[in-house]
């Protein structure tokens, strides 16, 4: 049954700004993919990446070029060599594992051969600011058992030391977001470690991350922007101990799963990310914690409202989707 695929952009507002080392924003802006037979529909959300050379309006032209290979039967291992790995691709990869859930009447767990999705707990982002204003939302999060705290700019050991006195049971990670360099590098792992940090995402830039290569690292360093999927896996392995992986660099959900059993073969640890979206870009992504070190995916918990049927939050801990959502 020839398959209708449609896409859109949608801007979700987001509570407040949400600030990393290359910038802040103020709403999400993602793109939707849908298939339809007519009775079946199938969806799946991407947010572009302009560190990827992305732009909403890219990504959409990418998805209406590949909807007359879709109607004519291009399924989940063709749009693999169709397009690359990218948001995209993710949209369209996620749609089609959702209609051929809700065409089959299975879940997306059990049409992969994966446990059931089962409740599991998220960290939750404290955006970089001046060290008084992390503190104060690390203090309004402190109940939460994991947060991942933004840095990767001048002053990050004030800001680490001001966050763990304000949030001092919480276990805090870091996302520097390729901010520091090999000249700051030591003095900020130091900070870290004095703050009890368990975890730091891409410290160095991509492709200027030797200096990890064979160090004594006190703390675990995962790769985020320095992997996106199984081709860029081998050459990190002197550099990194666990790697992040998120749909849209993975391009869907059909690579990430491949990426994450391939990622464990190396002796990797796995972490769960994703970029700010809601419910629907984060859904698929459930589908990769049974087994991950740490889980991200708190995008609709920094947005200013989610989809009607969006996931549930129990504090930090996210329960499974309804089918009504995804998968």
């Amino acid at each position: 049954m020839a398959l209708t695929v449609s896409a859109q952009i949608e801007r979700w507002p987001i509570a407040g700004t949400f600030s990393i080392s290359r910038g802040a924003k103020t709403e999400a802006v993602v793109v939707v993919a849908q298939l339809t037979d007519g009775v079946v529909t199938g969806r799946g959300e991407c947010v572009p990446y302009a560190r990827y050379g992305e732009t909403p309006e890219s990504v959409l032209a990418a998805i209406e070029a590949t909807a007359p290979a879709i109607a004519a039967g291009l399924g989940r291992d063709g749009l693999q060599a169709r397009l690359p790995a990218g948001a995209a691709r993710n949209a369209l990869d996620c749609a089609l594992w959702d209609y051929g859930a809700k065409r089959s009447g299975l879940t997306v767990a059990e049409i992969a051969g994966l446990s059931p999705v089962s409740p599991c707990p998220t960290a939750y982002t404290i955006s970089i600011g001046s060290p008084e204003a992390m503190a104060e939302a690390a203090a309004a999060a402190e109940a939460r058992p994991l947060l991942k705290i933004k840095l990767g700019q001048d002053g990050d050991p004030a800001r680490i030391a001001a966050v763990r006195r304000a949030a001092p049971r919480a276990e805090l990670i870091v996302d520097a977001n390729e901010g520091w360099t090999a000249g700051n590098l030591a003095e900020n792992l130091a900070a870290c470690a004095a703050a009890g940090v368990t975890l730091i995402e891409q410290p160095l830039p991509a492709g200027q991350d030797a200096a990890l290569a064979g160090m004594d690292r006190p703390i675990p360093i995962c790769a985020d922007e320095s992997v996106h999927d199984r081709s860029t896996l081998p050459a990190l392995r002197d550099r990194y101990d666990a790697i992040n992986i998120k749909l849209d660099k993975t391009g869907g959900l059909t690579e990430a799963l491949a990426l994450a059993d391939a990622a464990r073969k190396l002796d990797f640890a796995i972490m769960v990310g994703c970029m700010v979206g809601t419910s629907l870009a984060m859904a698929p992504a459930l589908h990769l914690a049974a087994g991950a070190r740490v889980i991200d995916l708190d995008g609709p918990l920094l947005l200013a409202r989610d989809r009607p049927e969006g996931l549930d939050y129990h504090g930090s801990i996210v329960q499974p989707p309804s089918p009504l959502l995804w998968g």
